[in-house]
């Protein structure tokens, strides 16, 4: 055997504990979600108890604005937050409406809002109904957090997405998210490192939230890895990056417990 050559036993350990690190800084940060069409009272109770873990809580948990009041009278207690959807998931640009379903959501306990950027009025070239819609809902959110969902497998372009990015952010945004998970393709790298660009750029501190298609491991990691060469390693907390998806759980109780962190993945958001 060579000089520092690891043994096989040695580097299963070290790559189960390199698992684990992953796994615990990707359930600190996620954001479990249930925006399934078929969502109802049972289904929301059941993800908030899934959001208190043995090994710790997850950041938020995401429902329908109509469940929002329920999972806060559920989470009353714990540090876990409260988020909802609006103008979910077409991006229309009824701003009144959508902002009165903001401040309805607030009323209801909501502590984050994300919100869907009309994103085919900006692919358009028509930015002002994006920054129109991104500043009222960001005063009807009031203290309560906002996250602007770009849609990014729509927009496409990196140089389109870096651009909603910093229209979002100039709007007063908290977050930018990728995806809503509701359209084919999801959150992908080249999509969050023009979302990255952004965020270095802006003057005060706002964060990344990957979302659509986030379900294994290997796809935490994938992200988690980028955004802290981006940005730094304290980058990666609740305060600044968040992961939405509720098939991800799973995967990282698995890597958690020392059991396969690569089973097949749950389907889902």
């Amino acid at each position: 055997m060579n000089p520092g050559e690891t043994l096989p036993e040695e580097a299963g350990d070290e790559g189960r504990a390199g698992d684990a690190a992953i796994a615990a800084q990707a359930l600190a940060c996620l954001d479990l979600t249930e925006l399934s069409d078929a969502c109802d009272r049972g289904m929301v109770e059941a993800l908030c108890a899934r959001a208190r873990t043995p090994h710790g809580d997850v950041a938020a948990v995401c429902v329908w604005p109509a469940y929002a009041a329920l999972a806060r009278e559920l989470l009353a207690q714990d540090r876990v937050k409260v988020a909802t959807v609006v103008n979910f998931p077409f991006g229309g640009e009824r701003v009144d409406a959508v902002a009165q379903e903001t401040r309805q959501a607030v009323d209801d306990g909501a502590d984050e809002i994300d919100l869907v950027l009309p994103y085919r009025a900006f692919a358009e070239g028509r930015a002002d109904a994006a920054a129109k819609m991104v500043h009222a809902v960001r005063v009807a959110c009031g203290g309560s957090a906002l996250k602007v969902i770009l849609e990014t497998s729509m927009l496409r372009e990196p140089g389109l997405i870096r651009r909603a990015a910093d229209l979002a952010l100039d709007e007063g945004a908290d977050f930018v998210k990728t995806s809503t998970g509701k359209v084919e393709g999801g959150a992908t790298a080249d999509a969050a490192l023009a979302m990255l660009a952004a965020i270095r750029s802006a003057k005060r501190p706002v964060g990344l939230k990957v979302s659509g298609g986030v379900r294994t491991l290997a796809d935490a990691r994938t992200f988690i890895e980028l955004a802290a060469a981006a940005m730094g390693e304290t980058f990666i907390r609740p305060e600044q990056f968040r992961i939405g998806a509720s098939g991800l759980l799973t995967a990282l109780m698995s890597a958690l417990d020392g059991t396969d962190a690569d089973a097949a993945p749950e389907s889902g958001y």
